[in-house]
């Protein structure tokens, strides 16, 4: 008798336990908070990081295809764009008039100059005569009437390195470097590697005390459903005097729309200061290849710059409106690739410590595209490019201490993750950040600070095979 009804109160304590286990289990799916860790399991479909319109490829030519459901019509005008985007232009007059008036002083010649293969520029270096996707913005510290840099007089407000026959360039560029060394409190290496840059050769004037930014050139794939977001989506995670007390407060930069005539929200570049696609591509179509459009269309020459200034150009818009328009297209059209290694259990480990270390909190997954005239097969899609779009605090390691309209020298952009694992594949290099001085994904994590620093300490304090599933995860991407 004492046996059976010490056997009834055990049964009853272990259903209460398990009652309990089932109502916390039910509260963890339904009701999930910013504190939730996703357990390391595959999520259905989480490899198609832009839904149906991802496509598998993992070869070298990953960042140049095109979106399902293209028409022939549009087709035939993303080829064209592909064209454009991957032709040299020329200095003017020329017989191709079509693709003349480069210059006369430039960064680059064509698009993929910078994008090789829709891809990633590379860092300066000495001997990279040609850039490869490098330049150095400039500005004098205080706001031109719209709100944005301050141009430095006889140059502008962007370094142009290179120039046409009997122009003159405007100066050279010279870096160092300065190496960091490092250990993790397990006792693991790391190393650093810090660019000091100057500009050295200066044709018309002294450039010393001038604010500068060195940047390289992002990937372009996925630019069209990033334009497709609608500002009350990237506003939904903005936090920018951090009411919830999780140390991250993202903050939109507000910038000059040049095809409205009036101040929005910016969403491209390193510093957010582009308000569409269309402005992105027009900017620097003008500001790499010193090439007119009818968006930009004044002389691309400083008044002092004479011979510049005198220069042939290539006729009133450089860049035609049905020109722009094929570009525009064909960016807009560039697929983001499925992931890869998404249901290996290191890369599920990475997942959940990529989510327990707060890095969604700025690289964000929960995007839903609105209406966009212009490509509609980018509507309403349920996208996750792993970016908040908005601008962070960065710390002093990696700040520029160059303002952009409201980003101030320590805050950049959150940059889109997606399709970082295949940057190797397409362009034989690891190089990240703002001016490539990341050697590889490590690098660039050990790079964080300002609100990002707490993440970063963690990372640094994980055991090393856990730091290894977190950069699998993110190469899974």
């Amino acid at each position: 008798m004492k046996n059976t009804k010490f056997k009834t109160i055990i049964t009853i304590k272990l259903n209460f336990i398990l009652i309990l286990g089932f109502l916390f289990l039910s509260c963890s799916k339904d009701n999930l908070t910013d504190e939730y860790v996703p357990v390391n399991q595959y999520e259905d479909g989480e490899e198609n990081l832009t839904g149906d319109l991802s496509v598998a490829t993992t070869n070298n030519n990953s960042f140049g295809k095109e979106i399902p459901g293209l028409n022939r019509t549009d087709k035939i005008r993303f080829a064209s764009g592909n064209s454009l985007f991957n032709q040299s232009w020329v200095s003017a007059p020329a017989s191709t008039t079509s693709l003349d008036g480069l210059g006369p002083t430039f960064n680059s010649r064509a698009c993929a100059s910078c994008h090789f293969k829709d891809g990633r520029g590379k860092p300066f270096e000495p001997s990279n005569i040609g850039s490869k996707g490098f330049l150095i913005r400039l500005s004098l510290p205080g706001n031109d009437p719209h709100g944005g840099p301050l141009p430095v007089p006889n140059y502008g407000d962007q370094l142009q390195n290179h120039a046409n026959l009997n122009i003159k360039k405007e100066a050279d560029i010279n870096v160092t470097f300065t190496f960091i060394e490092g250990t993790y409190p397990d006792g693991s290496k790391y190393q650093l590697r810090k660019p000091n840059y100057s500009i050295i050769n200066e044709n018309f004037g002294s450039l010393n005390g001038v604010l500068i930014s060195p940047r390289i050139g992002q990937q372009t794939i996925g630019l069209g459903l990033i334009d497709a977001i609608p500002d009350n989506e990237i506003l939904k995670n903005e936090d920018e005097f951090d009411i919830d007390q999780d140390g991250i407060s993202g903050k939109a930069n507000y910038v000059w729309n040049a095809i409205e005539n009036k101040t929005s929200l910016g969403k491209f570049g390193w510093k957010a200061n582009q308000p569409s696609l269309k402005q992105q591509i027009a900017g620097a179509f003008f500001g790499d290849l010193g090439l007119t459009t009818s968006i930009f269309n004044d002389n691309p020459c400083p008044s002092p710059q004479k011979d510049c200034y005198n220069a042939p150009n290539g006729g009133a818009t450089e860049v035609t409106d049905k020109q722009m328009d094929r570009v525009l297209l064909y960016q807009t059209s560039l697929a983001v690739p499925k992931r890869r290694n998404y249901k290996e259990q290191n890369v599920l480990n990475g997942k959940a410590t990529f989510s327990k270390l707060k890095c969604i909190s700025c690289h964000s997954i929960n995007f839903k595209t609105g209406s966009y005239g212009f490509n509609t097969l980018l509507e309403n899609k349920n996208i996750r490019p792993y970016s908040d779009f908005l601008l962070h605090d960065m710390g002093e390691g990696l700040a520029d201490n160059r303002p952009d309209f409201l980003a101030n020298g320590k805050e950049w952009r959150t940059q889109p993750l997606w399709g970082i694992g295949l940057i190797n594949t397409v362009n034989k290099h690891t190089f990240l950040l703002h001016d490539g001085r990341a050697r590889n994904i490590e690098e660039a994590i050990l790079w964080h600070g300002g609100e990002a620093e707490k993440s970063k300490n963690e990372f640094k304090n994980l055991s090393k095979q856990q730091r290894e599933e977190l950069l699998s995860f993110i190469e899974s991407l």
